[in-house]
């Protein structure tokens, strides 16, 4: 096991996922080819089959307490969604995962389609958990009235049951806890050429690493496009196994994760 890990490998992630132990991975983020959305140079056939059987090999790789992000949208044919992403939302539960948050993946630059709904602006972002997350690094941001003092008190709608008879002042808190709607803006880095359609921010990758892992944990991504979560885990000093199945794909993330720890041994 250990000399596949923190490599980025060229190979079926169905295959390559039956050699990894069982409860081996603390987190896996990935984005998965959605319906016809993504035809990966025409080497990948996606239908329900092949995603149902890589889900329970994620349920079965996956430590207890760990964490599945699954970024997904649906296609639209013959001018209906195809809602996929829900049916995957639903497979996941019902072999045994946990649908812990339905988070939003929010783009701040969509790409404009000629059509007769509004523009396409957001991803789900699945978060599924093998029983309750061991780990969760709440991302904080600031209170808009933080400083301001508040009075609480009993509305009258307090149960009878309830205990506490609220009448108190309290100072509103610097932070808070960030809503689970993420905004990151679409395309690759700054400076970046990247062959992969649709990569998604490193920012992105970043934030969900940081949230449900902790150092030296071991992510996957199974369907590792750009190679994004790799450098991710690179900068934030967690372990990887990044699975890509396209050779045109998995060489310029290869080359895109070398420049990237090359400029990391600069500083």
């Amino acid at each position: 096991m250990q000399d596949l890990i923190n490599k980025i490998h060229n190979a079926d992630c169905l295959e390559f996922m039956e050699q990894l132990p069982d409860k081996s991975i603390d987190l896996v983020l990935t984005s998965p080819p959605y319906d016809n959305l993504r035809t990966y140079n025409n080497t990948l056939i996606w239908d329900q089959n092949i995603w149902q059987n890589i889900i329970k090999q994620l349920f079965r790789i996956i430590k207890v307490g760990g964490v599945c992000v699954w970024i997904v949208g649906d296609a639209t044919i013959n001018g209906s969604e195809t809602g996929t992403s829900f049916k995957q939302a639903l497979f996941f539960k019902e072999i045994g995962f946990n649908l812990h948050d339905t988070m939003i993946y929010s783009k701040t630059n969509p790409i404009p389609l000629t059509h007769n709904r509004y523009e396409q602006a957001f991803e789900y972002m699945f978060v599924f958990s093998k029983g309750r997350p061991k780990t969760f690094n709440p991302l904080l941001e600031q209170c808009k009235t933080f400083g301001n003092y508040t009075h609480r008190r009993n509305t009258g709608r307090v149960k009878e049951s309830a205990t506490r008879n609220r009448d108190e002042i309290t100072k509103v808190k610097d932070t808070k806890y960030k809503c689970n709607i993420f905004s990151y803006k679409v395309g690759n880095e700054k400076g970046e050429t990247g062959t992969h359609p649709a990569p998604f921010p490193k920012e992105l990758a970043i934030d969900n690493i940081v949230s449900w892992s902790n150092e030296n944990d071991l992510i996957l991504d199974c369907f590792s496009g750009s190679g994004t979560t790799a450098i991710a885990c690179s900068e934030l000093k967690r372990n990887f196994i990044c699975i890509e199945k396209d050779k045109q794909y998995y060489e310029a993330s290869c080359q895109r994760l070398e420049n990237y720890n090359k400029q990391l041994k600069l500083f």
